[in-house]
């Protein structure tokens, strides 16, 4: 009797069109899913993602789910997901990417996934990294451990108190900062995102992280711009 009713009062509907969802649809229409731009990058060995970071970060691997387009189905969803508080968005897609690279010989090394981190201003904020669900699905798929409390991003006066005690990397108005690079010596970590367009975040995280000892770094983002 409750669920006939809480879905008359608050009826499900697809993140990426708005439209109604069948009995037998979650999150994303299948009329979605089968019109949103998959690059099939991780499956077709395309250096795409590779190539924006090209001379400045070494990758392992790198993909991305999706094509950015404006004002397409992706940019809907990635709306939904970071300003609308639809966190079930980035759930579904960690699914999605996660059960096709765990497919792939070359992610099943990977050891830990890490968000590219929110500033805690922005966190408190939002009250979610849009990126949380994507990366915790990501990782049960391949299953490696999720950890969000290593990467972390600062401000530029608090990194001074800090310096003694944290690689850190600058450049502008972004300054990340590992905790512990012990812990990730030897590791295989992918750093994942929703969306990678010049790929100066990453680079920043990247270089952060190339402190570990003996590490390896591969990228997942939900899209390319």
């Amino acid at each position: 009797m409750l669920k006939p009713l809480v879905d008359l009062l608050f009826p499900k509907v697809c993140y990426a069109c708005l439209h109604l969802l069948h009995d037998n649809e979650d999150t994303i229409c299948v009329s979605c899913r089968h019109d949103l731009p998959v690059t099939n990058f991780h499956f077709d060995g395309d250096d795409a993602v590779k190539k924006v970071l090209y001379g400045r970060a070494t990758i392992e691997n790198a993909t991305a789910l999706f094509r950015f387009e404006k004002k397409g189905l992706v940019q809907q969803l990635i709306h939904g997901l970071k300003y609308k508080g639809y966190e079930t968005i980035g759930y579904s897609l960690g699914n999605w990417l996660g059960g096709e690279l765990n497919t792939i010989d070359s992610y099943k090394t990977v050891d830990v996934v890490i968000p590219v981190p929110l500033h805690k201003k922005k966190l408190t904020k939002r009250g979610y990294n849009q990126v949380e669900k994507f990366g915790q699905q990501i990782a049960k798929s391949l299953e490696a451990t999720y950890t969000d409390d290593m990467l972390i991003k600062v401000t530029n006066t608090s990194s001074q108190t800090i310096k003694n005690r944290l690689a850190r990397w600058n450049n502008t108005n972004e300054l990340f900062a590992i905790k512990n690079l012990e812990a990730l010596e030897n590791k295989h970590i992918l750093l994942v995102d929703d969306i990678i367009t010049t790929g100066a975040t990453l680079e920043a995280c990247i270089s952060v992280l190339s402190h570990a000892k003996n590490i390896k770094i591969s990228i997942a983002t939900i899209a390319i711009a």
